[in-house]
């Protein structure tokens, strides 16, 4: 087989196996709960600069290597308005292709081979991949339930002393727990001063139903610290649109930057002044999304909770995190699920050990079929009384 004993060692991304895959279900119409993609149109507005943008002769020829001036400018603004932090907008702002190719390429650039690196244990999938690309050392991260936050006093300290890197995520994928300032100011104190570097995740920034969701650059010295990755995808109904960007320490902003002259050539034009529009414009829409999804957390929770069904309170994200009954681990109750009530879920195993004993139920579909699916669940409930 012509494939490197690097990338053979790789596990297959989960949902690069699984998205667009025929599904063979239960007798029931099959609801998918299985994808992370928030199930709303893109802004009409924002589709429609992005038409005109295509027709502009600029953006039809090679862009600058490190994005738009009004690009960069429209981010430095938009983390002043939406957090408080300022930005330098060359030396502090990576525009991304996605912001997946920035947290997998992140330990390409600034970990050395057989150096630690902490990863959630629960979190997002590739985060794994990208640290065996490097050759680094991956050690879980442990997150216990309900709040599934860090506590650095339980990881042995000649491992926090060898670590390069830590990944943080929240609102959390798959959980759905956040973080408060001052749980990323403890992290910022505990690691200043060190080798070590955080990137913060923050994929589900407009998602937080209790609170809105803090930016770890906002703590003091946090750019000394860590760098954070924000996403359109999710807040703007813009998966499709792959563009996001990385923000924060210099040195790490850079080592992104001088990876990426090596790996793409400039993000195509018309997708930067549509990004750039959407940063500009669409405040509101973010609060939208995120009352749209309490809503739907608020009813799916509500049901579960009547039927006594064992799952972790959602504080952001759009995810539920559901407890598989006794004697299923997450796989056997994915499968439980699909043959038995045509409903498709993710199983928690991708996301870590800790995920081994859930299910990640995706928040991303229309009331009515988000109500089909709780009523089909709480037909479960004696599952779990054993």
């Amino acid at each position: 087989m012509v494939i490197s004993d690097r990338l053979a060692a790789i596990p297959d991304s989960y949902f690069g196996k699984t998205m667009g895959r025929k599904v063979e279900h239960g007798p029931l119409p099959l609801i998918n709960m299985a994808v992370g993609i928030p199930d709303g149109e893109t802004p009409k507005g924002i589709v429609n600069h992005f038409s005109e943008a295509l027709r502009i002769p600029e953006n039809q020829k090679y862009g600058a290597f490190h994005g738009k001036e009004s690009f960069k400018e429209a981010i430095v603004n938009f983390y002043q308005r939406q957090y408080g932090v300022t930005l330098h907008k060359d030396d502090e702002v990576c525009i991304l292709y996605g912001t997946k190719n920035g947290l997998v390429a992140l330990p390409t650039c600034i970990v050395n081979p057989g150096e630690t690196v902490l990863l959630p244990d629960p979190g997002y999938t590739d985060y794994l991949a990208g640290v065996m690309l490097a050759d680094a050392k991956p050690v879980p991260l442990e997150l216990e339930p309900p709040d599934y936050l860090p506590d650095w006093n339980k990881i042995d300290p000649q491992t926090l002393k060898e670590t390069k890197l830590i990944y943080l995520t929240y609102p959390n994928n798959p959980t759905g727990s956040t973080a408060t300032q001052s749980v990323f100011d403890e992290a910022i104190e505990k690691f200043k001063d060190t080798d070590t570097k955080i990137v913060h995740d923050f994929a589900y920034s407009a998602f937080g139903f209790d609170a809105k969701n803090p930016s770890i650059l906002a703590s003091k010295d946090g750019k000394e610290v860590a760098i954070e990755i924000f996403s359109l995808s999710k807040g703007y109904n813009m998966s499709g649109f792959r563009v996001g960007f990385a923000v924060g320490n210099k040195e790490m902003i850079q080592a992104l930057k001088k990876y990426q002259t090596h790996t793409n050539a400039g993000m195509f034009g018309a997708l930067q002044d549509a990004a750039t529009y959407a940063l500009n414009h669409y405040d509101d829409f973010l609060k939208e999304q995120n009352e749209t999804f309490r809503k739907r957390r608020d009813m799916f929770e509500a049901k579960l909770q009547e039927a006594k069904l064992p799952f972790v309170h959602s504080k952001g994200g759009i995810y539920s995190w559901l407890h598989t009954p006794p004697g299923y681990n997450s796989e056997e109750f994915e499968q439980y699920l699909l043959q038995e009530k045509s409903i498709l879920v993710a199983p928690g195993i991708p996301f870590g050990e800790n995920g081994n004993d859930y299910v990640r139920i995706s928040l991303a579909l229309d009331d009515e079929q988000l109500e089909e699916a709780a009523e089909r669940l709480t037909q479960l409930a004696n599952m779990y009384d054993v």
